[in-house]
């Protein structure tokens, strides 16, 4: 049976991560969720009038900015900047949020496009989704399981996007 990783330890760890990323580190970053089916396409598949995202939320992160690199390709010089952004998933659940590939976060007034969601950071190496049991229902080497473990961050990889590309505009009041 487990020892550490049930409710009592995640509502600990949960509490100090949402102090540490909110009060502490305090780096926000702003998340468009897009909108796939409200996006009308033409026959190439192309977005003519733009994308379509919902409302943005405000989100605390943890941000691993990559090497800003500028790139020859065809005589042009172009600009690429990988960013990482990191969120707790507890925050997106609050949200009513799941990143996808595609989405758009706004930061410094730059944006970034995700690339990649990696959901497998766990407390205790634990998943309680998927405790594992036998055909009759049981697990004999670690009764309760279900009730360990934690699905702590949702990491985004992203890649930097001209604003023209993006077609987001801030309106100032």
């Amino acid at each position: 049976m487990a020892l550490y990783g049930e409710a009592r330890d995640i509502s600990m760890f949960r509490h100090i991560n949402r102090e540490l990323m909110g009060n502490i580190i305090s780096e926000e970053c702003v998340y468009y969720k897009y909108r796939l089916l409200e996006t009308k396409v033409n026959m190439y598949g192309e977005a003519t009038d733009g994308r379509t995202f919902e409302d943005p939320v405000i989100l605390s992160a943890l941000i691993e900015r990559g090497e800003q690199s500028n790139p020859i390709q065809d005589g042009n010089v172009g600009f690429t900047w990988l960013i990482t952004f990191k969120f707790l998933r507890d925050d997106l659940v609050d949200a009513n949020l799941v990143p996808q590939v595609g989405d758009i976060i706004m930061f410094q007034n730059g944006y970034w496009e995700v690339d990649n969601t990696n959901i497998n950071q766990l407390f205790v190496g634990k998943d309680p989704d998927y405790p594992y049991y036998d055909s009759e229902g049981n697990n004999p080497l670690n009764p309760g399981l279900e009730y360990f473990g934690y699905n702590a961050s949702v990491i985004c990889e992203t890649h930097y996007v001209p604003s023209d590309r993006v077609n987001i505009e801030i309106s100032r009041l």
